[in-house]
């Protein structure tokens, strides 16, 4: 049996959700092995005028501890 932990993340981009996803796997993984997923909880965006200036996301990382 596998014994899973998860946690949460914040994670931005100035491109797309997509790449704040990215980014919070990449770096999640410099400290945490073996992950298995991710969960994109909730995602926002800050608006300048009328452009989007960020994109942010939410999300939540399984991995298994061994």
């Amino acid at each position: 049996m596998a014994v899973l932990k998860v946690i949460e993340i914040l994670s931005n981009s100035s491109e797309s959700w997509e790449d704040a996803t990215k980014k919070a796997v990449k770096e999640a993984s410099k400290t945490v092995k073996n992950i298995k997923s991710v969960y994109v909880q909730e995602q926002s965006a800050m608006v300048n005028g009328d452009d989007v200036t960020e994109f942010r996301v939410n999300v939540k990382i399984t991995f298994e501890v061994k």
